[in-house]
């Protein structure tokens, strides 16, 4: 592995540079308070959005909120059915069910780490955590609910009422309340302290030898940190790989949202933290194991009119190929897998 240059606090300057990064794209928005979480090792304290400060009354809301399936149309279907704990915040699925076992079209994304991410979705539509939140519920292959029926069921439950006033002092609450509580708490899914941020901290033996082989394959000779760069292991940005582009009517990734040719195909590129939790892999579920996604890099993807110029046949040896996806898992941390859902929700 190349000497990972140290900064402040003794992080790898990558670290920092992926935080800067954050703070500067949070839509101009600057740190709203002084209040914050603990983060586990490897993370950086999170970015409060000014219009969204974190407090606890109001992360303890969107927890509630967050599993509660009354606010999809049929009161089935939560966040947390696409996004439950139990398979590191997402499904475990190619791609989503919503209300009348509908199918979605993409894969859920991990809700880990969320806080240190920037636009939103696949194709980043959406600009914050709030707008993102708003989504589901009003999508008619998801939760197949509208703002005002969200709304009128809440305000319809007195244990709810006396919670937002808690949390924002009001009971006259609206969507973009119930949004802000969601985004507080997701802020609050965290994954740190994993082997390889050990390892970084001088625990030398947090990594297997395998995995510190792994290493060296994945910063050197298939550069995967061009991608996945940073405290978070991705450098928020949007890159065609070939996934589904060899079919009939291919998803086209971002240009449905910007129209620019350069994004036909084009899909955010993920976290790499908790990856050996959260299988199926790419937008569409396509790939089931780290091993089917390490074989579809090391072939240089799907060639394609928008390929990216940096997805190129890595020729891997087998022995790499195996330490890198023992790398991979030794990016798994802890955090996250202290969230519970609600005993009961409020009546």
């Amino acid at each position: 592995m190349p000497r990972l240059e140290q900064g402040w606090g003794g992080l790898p300057l990558a670290y920092l540079a992926s935080a800067l990064l954050l703070v500067c794209n949070l839509s101009g928005e600057s740190k709203g308070s002084s209040a914050n979480i603990p983060v586990p090792t490897g993370l950086l304290p999170i970015v409060w959005p000014k219009d969204n400060p974190y407090t606890p009354e109001k992360a303890e809301l969107g927890r509630i909120l967050f599993f509660d399936p009354r606010i999809s149309a049929d009161n089935t279907i939560s966040c947390a059915n696409c996004h439950s704990p139990k398979y590191g915040f997402t499904d475990s699925m190619p791609v989503s069910l919503g209300i009348g076992k509908q199918k979605g079209t993409r894969s859920a994304p991990t809700l880990i780490n969320r806080a240190y991410s920037l636009a939103q979705f696949w194709d980043g539509r959406a600009a914050t955590l709030e707008d993102q939140v708003k989504g589901p519920m009003a999508n008619p292959l998801e939760m197949g609910n509208t703002e005002q029926d969200v709304i009128d069921k809440l305000r319809a439950v007195p244990g709810y009422r006396v919670l937002f006033v808690k949390a924002f002092g009001t009971e006259d609450f609206n969507f973009d309340h119930v949004a802000k509580a969601i985004a507080t708490f997701e802020r609050t899914v965290l994954s740190g302290n994993s082997a390889f941020d050990r390892y970084q901290a001088g625990e030398k033996k947090a990594l297997t030898p395998q995995q510190v082989r792994g290493m060296n394959v994945f910063f050197k000779k298939a550069k995967c940190d061009k991608c996945h760069d940073g405290m978070n292991f991705t450098t928020n940005d949007y890159h065609n790989l070939g996934v589904g582009t060899d079919r009939p009517e291919p998803d086209v990734g971002r240009f449905s949202f910007t129209k620019d040719p350069k994004d036909w195909a084009a899909f955010k590129t993920p976290t790499l933290r908790d990856i050996a939790e959260t299988p199926p892999y790419m937008h569409d579920g396509s790939l089931k194991t780290l091993k089917e996604v390490v074989e579809f890099y090391d072939k240089g993807g799907i060639l394609n009119k928008n390929l990216d110029h940096d997805i190129k046949p890595l020729k891997l040896t087998v022995e790499e190929k195996d330490s890198l996806v023992e790398f991979l898992r030794g990016l798994s941390g802890r955090g996250w897998q202290n969230i519970k859902a609600p005993e009961t929700f409020p009546e």
